[in-house]
């Protein structure tokens, strides 16, 4: 009974601190830690102790999934090689330096769990930083690598952590290391996409959205539990399969059920991130008594807390400066050759192979205009000193650095004062960088998205989608060749094609809703097929994509039959 009077107190408390945090501009998850930390304080507040194997196999999958399945496949993609730097590249430097640091500062800590503790404070949370982001108008591409960053990191750093705690109780050799860290990779990446690709299409036959979507909330684990079973990175499979979830639904899910799932999976999310920001800030009271009762100095831990977090920064800031120049130095080179492929897709266009192998040709045409597409965007999209300046400064530590650092063996030398390190880390990053992320936005007057451009766009791609849709209209017959009447057509093509409505239909015809409600159905599918093949091809930017497949998705959830949903 407590329990569930804790769990009501507990989101009725996070709904009202989002709400009020809304209105006065301030980051939720910042609100949440600072209100949490301030309860901790309160006399009767219950010692909060979260359990890392807890929150690592049960909460953080489902996180990573919303958050993966949200995010755009293609773009993932053009920004591999940036996310990954500072996924994979920036998390080992951090682990490096700060374990080095804290193996300083703390006399018979060791090598290993100093590369541990290094390991737990080196990914990043980028909840506060998309939080703010979205709402000063950061640019799509600047959202999409600290997300994608977000997404990968926690994978890196936990394999990190895996491998320092097992030479904490034995010898190590470097090259096991590094193929268990390539094992742990590749293995992850196809139970990842196998379990995504095989659930999205067991998914796509239920044709119901409750069903959908309740099966959807066990996907996360389906990529989860095996990988961990053999070895690899639970996470990083559960990050892919969210990929390729997101990727393939509308190709197999109703436009209803990933309606109804989008707005369950957001409410999920949102109680699991906000709970674990306000759990970390009730934590604070608690590790503060752990160290008293150690006999450890919280003084100390602090300072070396507040150093490491000094150094993290710095690090990031570093790393990022040469990372910046890459992109643009890709950019250039992607204009450079632009002119080039546009030649190369005309003569392709135009060549008698298109009669000798049209296979081939399509498939050569298709890789050229992705090649178009990827480099359109490197140009379009591409971000200066200030994006990298925001990036840089977007480096907020989160609720799992904090659970990560209870993983550490109960033996470990200092472990309280480690626990409370780790804490400092996160919470200095998140307030310190959390806080004034928006004046820096501000001050550097960061360009965000070109919206008459993204409109352009947009009405580029609608005239893409009615010329290829058209086709269901121009010749209408039902599958059994029965022809629509007239009426219905034309009431469709006003509807959707803006063309002027004819005749009413006649009085013999069948039930003229089911009628229309059918050939609209099929126009609409016809749009969803060739908005796929678009998609596939790269030609026009994510967030044009994403709202055109959005606007399908309503229309036809106005059409579609969900009973049951």
């Amino acid at each position: 009974m407590e329990g569930t009077f804790v769990a009501v107190v507990g989101v009725i408390s996070i709904v009202v601190i989002a709400a009020v945090s809304r209105r006065v501009g301030v980051a939720v998850p910042l609100a949440l830690v600072v209100v949490g930390a301030g309860l901790g304080f309160l006399p009767g507040a219950p010692a909060i102790e979260l359990e890392p194997e807890w929150v690592i196999a049960v909460v953080l999958p489902p996180l990573l999934y919303a958050a993966a399945v949200q995010m755009p496949a293609i773009d993932f993609r053009r920004d591999l090689r940036t996310i990954a730097g500072l996924a994979v590249l920036l998390v080992a430097v951090t682990a490096l330096g700060t374990g080095y640091l804290f193996a300083w500062l703390l006399p018979g800590l060791g090598l290993a769990a100093a590369f541990a503790l290094g390991a737990v404070v080196s990914p990043t949370d980028a909840v506060a930083a998309t939080s703010i982001g979205r709402r000063l108008g950061l640019p799509s591409r600047l959202m999409t690598i600290l997300e994608g960053e977000g997404l990968v990191n926690d994978a890196s750093a936990l394999v990190l952590l895996a491998t320092a705690t097992a030479a904490m109780s034995g010898t190590v050799h470097p090259g096991r290391v590094g193929l268990e860290f390539v094992w742990a990779v590749a293995a992850a990446v196809v139970i990842g996409a196998v379990t995504g690709a095989v659930t999205v299409r067991i998914r796509g036959r239920l044709n119901d959205a409750v069903l959908t979507t309740a099966m959807s909330f066990v996907v996360p684990f389906l990529a989860f539990l095996p990988a961990e079973e053999i070895g690899a990175s639970g996470v990083l499979a559960v990050v892919v399969c969210g990929l390729v979830n997101g990727d393939q639904s509308p190709r197999f899910l109703r436009a209803a059920d990933r309606l109804a799932e989008t707005v369950n999976w957001r409410t999920v999310a949102f109680l699991l991130e906000s709970g674990l920001f306000l759990v970390m800030g009730l934590q604070l009271h608690t590790l503060l008594d752990q160290c008293a009762a150690a006999g450890l100095s919280a003084a100390h831990g602090v300072a070396i807390g507040l150093a490491a977090s000094l150094l993290a920064i710095v690090a990031r800031v570093l790393f990022v400066v040469p990372l910046v120049s890459l992109v643009r130095r890709n950019a250039a080179r992607a204009a450079s050759v632009e002119e080039f492929l546009r030649r190369a897709r005309d003569r392709v266009s135009e060549a008698d192979l298109r009669r000798r192998a049209p296979r081939r040709t399509r498939h050569i045409l298709r890789r050229l205009t992705r090649l178009e597409g990827d480099v359109a965007f490197m140009v379009a999209e591409n971000f200066g000193w200030r994006g990298g300046a925001v990036l840089a400064w977007s480096g907020m530590r989160g609720a799992i650095t904090v659970a990560a650092a209870q993983t550490l063996p109960e033996d470990t030398p200092y472990r309280p004062q480690l626990l409370l390190i780790a804490f400092v880390v996160a919470l200095t990053t998140l307030l310190l960088q959390g806080l004034t992320l928006p004046a820096v936005i501000r001050i550097l007057r960061v360009p965000g998205d070109d919206p008459e451009a993204d409109r352009a766009d947009y009405v580029a791609l609608l005239g893409d989608l009615n010329a290829r849709a058209r086709g269901v209209l121009d010749d209408a017959a039902r599958p059994d060749g029965t022809p629509y009447p007239p009426g219905i057509v034309e009431r469709v093509r006003s509807d959707w094609v803006r063309t002027p409505p004819s005749e009413p239909p006649p009085a013999d015809s069948p039930d003229p809703r089911e009628l229309y409600r059918e050939l609209s159905a099929r126009y609409l599918q016809a749009q969803q097929t060739e908005l796929l093949a678009i998609r596939a091809t790269g030609a026009y930017n994510s967030r044009i994509l994403t709202h055109a497949q959005r606007a399908l998705d309503r229309a036809l959830a106005q059409l579609q039959k969900t009973d049951g949903a």
